[in-house]
């Protein structure tokens, strides 16, 4: 047996215990979002599954060779980040009706962040 076709073995057998981990890792996430008891439990549970499919597709884009599957996972990747940020902001409540949905007064209103410097300096005066 050569080399090439040893290794050829070696990353069918890795392939394949990869599949079963990330099966298993997607069946016992999917019983979190199932049975999650809480609303953050199941977006954490939501984010591990994107985790989980860009490992499948890391393993089907090694298995096959295909390098376009690497920007596939990029881009769900970036979808799965953006979605638990929104989740984020969701649960804190900024962005709710009547709220400024960046927080940009409060990072480019000059006035009010001097307003708020000088009262803090004179807590700490007292």
């Amino acid at each position: 047996m050569s080399f090439h076709e040893f290794s050829g073995h070696v990353l069918d057998f890795a392939v394949f215990t990869a599949l079963i981990l990330l099966s298993l890792a997607f069946l016992v996430t999917l019983m979190r979002i199932v049975k999650g008891p809480t609303l953050p439990d199941r977006a954490l549970g939501l984010d591990m599954l994107t985790a989980i499919a860009i490992g499948f597709i890391a393993v089907f884009g090694l298995s096959s060779g295909f390098t376009l599957y690497v920007d596939i996972a990029i881009a769900l990747g970036l979808v799965g980040f953006l979605a638990t940020v929104a989740f984020a902001r969701f649960v804190i409540g900024v962005g709710g009706p009547g709220r400024d949905p960046a927080g940009a007064s409060i990072l480019f209103d000059e006035p009010r962040l001097h307003r708020r410097r000088d009262r803090v300096k004179a807590r700490f005066r007292r």
